[in-house]
């Protein structure tokens, strides 16, 4: 429906003498009665024409109206002026009938746009470290990095995942430690754990791990003498849990960079270089810093201390230097909230290497607060109490998981309820969308067994649906394209499970409250087209949120 609307206004436009057009802004009023799709070009235009919008608005719509009377048809049935000059649009039932029919025919090729051409993205998402399994806040950053991804792979873009494993510096040493002075305890060794060490269970898993293969061998070692063993072992076991969490969440990365390999590979120390001959690093008290006020962060930052060892904040210079060497056409970094004040410093980098800042969006993700029948869990990583993502998938399945954390914006406090999450009714949201989706399937399974050709629907006679509940639920349809445009183009694949919840909420009175299949085959066959247009709808966008579609529930 946008695309009509544009076409015609830019038309109108045109005819008007106007001879810059404007880009046209759309979209859906808060209410019915306000139309199908609503416009404020009459007010951007004001300044320009030097007229008021309200009358500008008057000489569109007459200019429309000719328009349409010389080509005799109108896509709009009706066309009013609201409030300063916005401009409200009703299109006709002929017209919605028309679309509807271009939906249930072509499917993804009707509600998808070609918005990328092709441009290559890289998206960073998760990037946990691996010292310890995922808790609930890495997996709402790994299901809104999966489903952002989904969305530009389906409007045209390149999109390539990847993970950076934290796999160097004090945290790791700090593990292998831990599980080191848990391998002495278990074997009857009175070993100190250390004071910041990492207390969970899984501390002691990774121990049994080592002594069901190793037995005592490292018995009453100093952890000098066999840190490599215990911090290598240590990771690649947790991070092999790491990877299994992802493939059972259903994500996929196709690359994994290693922070340790940035070193290894002389990469950190050829960036320091690079960022030295451009005179962005200097010496001072000891210590070498990155001039990073020259792009505007609010103090330079260190990257080698006093004491010779690199910062967090060295390797990410490379690692940034690595990605952006690479030639995407953008790059997307999604981290939890809490390192807000990080994004300053790595824009700095990327401005200092000669690129713009604007090459790199940071995408923020709040945590989590899991409550358990309104009450909260409580979660505590460094003791050793949190909430894995594993045991919340295990208890109410990767799925409801994965939607429930795409239900707000990711930079805005999320409740996940359990008790709700494993309810099958309308308070659970998945549920909700998933059922809509088999009971469509029930529908057509039924209107088969009696007999009833299902197929070319987009052939039936669409004008029988005429009652209001049908007429609302297709034009919610059709602006489906107009909530995945805006998705892309924010960054936001919520505004799909938004939608979807809508739709949803739309089929599910209107299944209860008329028969689909009936006696009447003509106007069963223009009703399954409806169902079979959600039906196509709710398919994709699941598939885009990375959730599946049941076919029976």
């Amino acid at each position: 429906m946008k695309k009509e609307l544009v076409k015609v206004i830019e038309d109108s436009l045109k005819a008007l003498g106007l001879e810059t057009i404007p880009s046209i802004e759309a979209e859906v009023p808060p209410n019915d009665s306000m139309g199908d799709l609503a416009t404020p070009v009459a007010m951007s235009i004001a300044a320009l024409l030097k007229k008021s919008p309200r009358k500008i608005a008057e000489e569109l719509i007459n200019s429309i109206k000719d328009l349409s009377a010389k080509a005799g048809k109108s896509a709009f049935e009706k066309i009013d002026i609201a409030g300063p000059g916005f401009i409200n649009f009703t299109f006709s039932k002929e017209y919605l009938y028309s679309e509807i029919k271009k939906l249930i025919e072509y499917k993804s090729g009707f509600l998808r746009e070609d918005i990328g051409k092709g441009r290559r993205v890289q998206i960073e998402f998760i990037s946990a470290n691996p010292t310890g399994p995922l808790h609930l806040g890495h997996g709402r950053g790994g299901a809104t990095g999966e489903a952002l991804s989904n969305l530009l792979n389906a409007a045209g873009y390149k999109v390539e995942r990847e993970y950076y494993i934290n796999d160097a510096g004090k945290q790791v040493k700090l593990l292998g430690l831990s599980v080191f002075a848990r391998y002495q305890q278990l074997l009857g060794i009175e070993y100190p754990f250390p004071e910041e060490g990492y207390k969970g269970g899984y501390i002691e898993d990774v121990a049994n791990e080592i002594i069901k293969e190793n037995g005592k061998k490292f018995l009453q070692r100093s952890f000098e003498a066999v840190s490599d063993f215990f911090i290598d072992y240590s990771y690649r076991m947790i991070l092999s849990g790491i990877k299994k969490d992802l493939k059972d969440f259903g994500i996929n990365f196709d690359t994994w960079q290693s922070e340790e390999e940035l070193y290894k590979k002389g990469d950190v120390e050829e960036a320091i270089e690079d960022l030295k001959i451009k005179g962005f690093i200097y010496e001072k008290d000891g210590a070498t810093w990155f001039r990073s006020t020259a792009f505007g962060d609010d103090k330079d930052r260190v990257i080698i201390k006093q004491d010779g060892e690199y910062t967090y904040f060295t390797s990410d210079i490379a690692y940034h230097k690595k990605k952006i060497e690479k030639t995407y056409d953008e790059l997307i970094d999604i981290w939890g909230a809490d390192h807000h004040g990080y994004i300053p410093r790595v824009k700095a980098v990327i401005e200092a290497l000669g690129y713009p800042k604007e090459k790199l969006k940071v995408l923020l993700v709040q945590m989590v607060n899991l409550l358990r029948g309104g009450k909260p869990v409580q979660m505590s990583k460094r003791a050793g109490e949190f909430v894995t993502l594993r045991e919340v998938m295990n208890e109410v399945g990767p799925d409801t998981t994965k939607f429930i954390f795409l239900t707000r914006r990711p930079d805005s406090h999320l409740d996940f309820d359990l008790e709700v999450a494993k309810a099958q009714s309308s308070e659970n949201p998945v549920f909700y969308v998933q059922y809509a989706n088999a009971r469509i399937n029930s529908i057509f399974t039924h209107a088969k067994e009696k007999g009833i050709n299902t197929d070319r629907l987009y052939d039936a006679d669409l004008m029988l649906l005429s009652v209001y509940d049908e007429l609302r639920i297709i034009r919610k349809l059709l602006i489906y394209p107009m909530v995945f445009e805006g998705a892309v183009n924010t960054y936001e694949p919520h505004r799909i499970t938004f939608y979807l919840q809508e739709i949803s909420g739309m089929f599910h009175p209107y299944y209860n409250k008329f028969r689909v299949v009936s006696d009447d085959i003509e106007l069963t066959r223009a009703r399954l087209a409806l169902c079979g247009a959600i039906r196509i709808v709710l398919q994709d966008g699941l598939e885009i949120l990375g959730i599946s579609a049941p076919e029976k529930m």
